[in-house]
């Protein structure tokens, strides 16, 4: 990068009041590498000594100018980054940019957050690793697809990266989150809890160094385990029975009920390929033998297919009473025709029919094929409809 490159992002930075900050533990043989590749860019920097018992100190003494705080004893990670915002909001930043002090992080990935918070205000972004590439531990790969399943349950937010230290954090929001971890924890706390706040909170592509001879790390895998497991279970247990009902409130009341009952019951903006298609999902669904289980069925193949889920559920229950005696009938003729047995099934033996389970093997090949036909006829007048008359 050229030195003119340096001075336009250091601007941004500066116009921007954003820092940097650094939390190190026992990282030595990489801090100065690492505090120096951020001086390139910026002397906003924020040092958090947590506790370090090897030559930290010896080595941030070089640095008088740059803002440090040091704990004599290890706090932990969240305690380290919760005091370290505080710090910035005092001298005025409204952002901070944090990355690890093991060397795992590049610091000149910092314009990659830089450019994107120029388009979003309103943000929080996590840098996102190529956990696929050598060198990349099995172990630190699926525990960022577990952790990265277990935000998107909590949130509906799909990310490709949730364990990444290398983050831009939007402090005045920050500053107004309740939060109760002080370890590793905290890095999930924060960004579930801002996304429940309204936040934006997406990933920005950045490389990444496993040089196992150099980095330190201080995850322990079992407790740090545990103790993330515990915190996503209660999140979950939170998002289902507060943040879902509390969002689908909020939206109720400020779009009214008759559009949102449209708009996103309904979503009457699909357009008419995915409006039939969910018909027809929900009306073979109905058709199918799965007593009992058409409604889930029906909303678990929409949420897949990603379809109109309200539509496919509402159609999946075509099957009523009145109408079950008629699919059963139609089933069982349409399967001994193709089987070519004799079915005697007629409606005055129905009962005794299926207390005996006669013809099972034609119902069950009749009902598929029935619904098969039924939905793709039910699908394709439901599209030539929605596209006639789209707006009825």
């Amino acid at each position: 990068m050229k030195q003119t490159d340096f001075s336009i992002i250091s601007n941004k930075i500066s116009a921007l009041k954003c820092c940097v900050i650094i939390p190190t533990y026992n990282n030595d043989k990489t801090l100065k590498r690492v505090i120096d590749g951020v001086l390139d860019y910026t002397k906003n920097i924020i040092i958090v000594n947590d506790g370090c018992t090897d030559t930290t100190s010896d080595i941030l003494k070089n640095y008088p100018k740059l803002t440090q705080i040091h704990f004599k004893t290890n706090k932990g990670k969240g305690v380290g980054l919760r005091t370290a915002f505080k710090k910035g909001l005092e001298l005025d930043y409204h952002y901070a940019i944090t990355i690890d002090s093991d060397g795992q992080h590049y610091p000149n990935d910092i314009p990659v957050f830089i450019n994107e918070l120029e388009k979003n205000k309103n943000c929080l972004l996590i840098g996102s690793r190529n956990m696929t590439q050598e060198g990349i531990p099995k172990g630190s790969t699926f525990g960022n697809k577990f952790s990265n399943f277990w935000y998107w349950a909590e949130t509906g937010v799909k990310l490709t990266d949730t364990q990444s230290g290398y983050r831009l954090y939007p402090l005045k929001i920050m500053n107004k989150i309740n939060f109760i971890t002080t370890k590793f924890e905290f890095e999930i706390e924060n960004i579930v809890k801002a996304s429940w706040k309204g936040v934006s909170v997406k990933n920005v592509p950045v490389k990444v160094l496993y040089d196992m001879s150099e980095r330190v790390t201080h995850f322990r895998p079992y407790k740090d385990f545990a103790r993330i497991t515990i915190l996503n279970t209660w999140f979950v247990i939170v998002a289902l029975f507060y943040i879902k009902p509390r969002d689908l409130f909020r939206k109720i009341k400020k779009k009214g009920i008759k559009r949102f009952f449209f708009e996103d019951l309904l979503r009457n903006q699909d357009t008419p390929k995915v409006k039939a298609s969910s018909i027809a999902l929900g009306i073979f669904m109905a058709l199918t033998p799965f007593w009992g289980f058409h409604g889930i069925l029906a909303l678990s193949a929409a949420h897949a297919l990603k379809l109109n889920k309200a539509v496919a559920f509402t159609f999946s229950n075509i099957s009523i009473p009145p109408l079950i005696p008629f699919i059963i009938f139609g089933s069982i003729k349409i399967g001994g025709w193709l089987l070519g047995t004799t079915t005697r099934f007629n409606f005055q033996n129905l009962k005794e029919n299926l207390k005996l389970l006669t013809n099972v093997k034609e119902y069950l090949l009749g009902s598929f094929v029935l619904a098969i036909i039924v939905s793709i006829i039910v699908g394709a007048l439901s599209y030539l409809i929605f596209k006639l008359k789209p707006k009825k």
